[in-house]
């Protein structure tokens, strides 16, 4: 897709979703009219945390609507939850930046992002990997491997402080523009996470049911009030739930099939057409 589509997205702004806890908000092109976002967070506490740093396409708002929340020389940590491009688009800016900053990322992350990225600074990071922590200041983070991922690397983050979970690429949904789960048509939740997360992690299929409900289960356990990903809406309450309860039912179903050269020709046609 052009970067004029990315230029035509109806504005965002941050959102506090909990205590001390921003979303940072934006919007990439969808099916009939409807948009994916493509968030990430800030814990803002004695010692704020930016929790990954958006798309490249995003770039120049990223940095904006983040500095708007916190100012870079207070930045204390860079949470990075995997080495997707959608999660590094301002990796390096950010850095630069935040001088005071110490990356909390893991060994097979850095060694990807080295097959396309200029080093990293070795000496500003900290390795944690699933059940481990780090604190920042006022709050222990907690670090968890998400239900639903696209990559080995995954982590996502917990704050029990605020109650507040980033699960990254789990829950992800189109939206009509809102990123509040509340106020989303229950039809579209329901039809469409699901289908997200077959295309986002296929590999559902083969899952044995009772040992990744458990594992669903202690993700749930762990006592999130408010859920936010990198491509669906906020998730409280009763929505909450039922995103968990669709993850559930995910284990041994068939994959959903994604669009393939019926969409490409349809897609293609006008531009056939006119050079015709």
């Amino acid at each position: 897709m052009s970067p004029s589509l990315f230029d035509a997205m109806p504005v965002t702004w941050p959102e506090a979703i909990a205590p001390e806890t921003f979303l940072i908000p934006n919007l990439a092109p969808g099916p009939d009219g409807l948009f994916l976002p493509v968030n990430s967070m800030v814990i803002r506490g004695r010692e704020p945390v930016l929790v990954d740093t958006g798309a490249p396409v995003h770039r120049a708002q990223w940095l904006e609507k983040v500095f708007a929340v916190v100012e870079p020389e207070d930045v204390r940590w860079v949470f990075l939850s995997h080495d997707d491009g959608d999660h590094t688009g301002a990796l390096f800016e950010v850095l630069e930046r935040c001088p005071k900053a110490t990356l909390v990322t893991n060994f097979f992350s850095v060694e990807r992002l080295a097959l396309e990225k200029p080093a990293l600074p070795l000496s500003r990071m900290r390795w944690v990997e699933p059940g481990g922590s780090f604190d920042a200041g006022d709050r222990v983070l907690q670090l968890f491997r998400p239900p639903v991922f696209d990559g080995p690397t995954s982590r996502g983050l917990f704050d029990p402080k605020s109650g507040a979970m980033w699960i990254v690429d789990s829950f992800p949904c189109f939206t009509p523009g809102t990123l509040d789960a509340d106020e989303m048509p229950q039809e579209l939740l329901a039809q469409v996470m699901p289908a997200l997360s077959s295309a986002v992690s296929p590999w559902h299929a083969w899952l044995e049911p009772a040992s990744y409900r458990r594992h669903v289960d202690a993700v749930e356990a762990m006592g999130a009030c408010t859920v936010a990903s990198a491509h669906g809406p906020v998730l409280r309450g009763e929505r909450l739930d039922d995103a968990f309860d669709r993850l559930r039912a995910l284990a041994g179903k068939p994959i959903t099939p994604t669009p393939g050269q019926e969409l490409l020709d349809a897609l293609l046609a006008p531009t056939l057409a006119e050079a015709g």
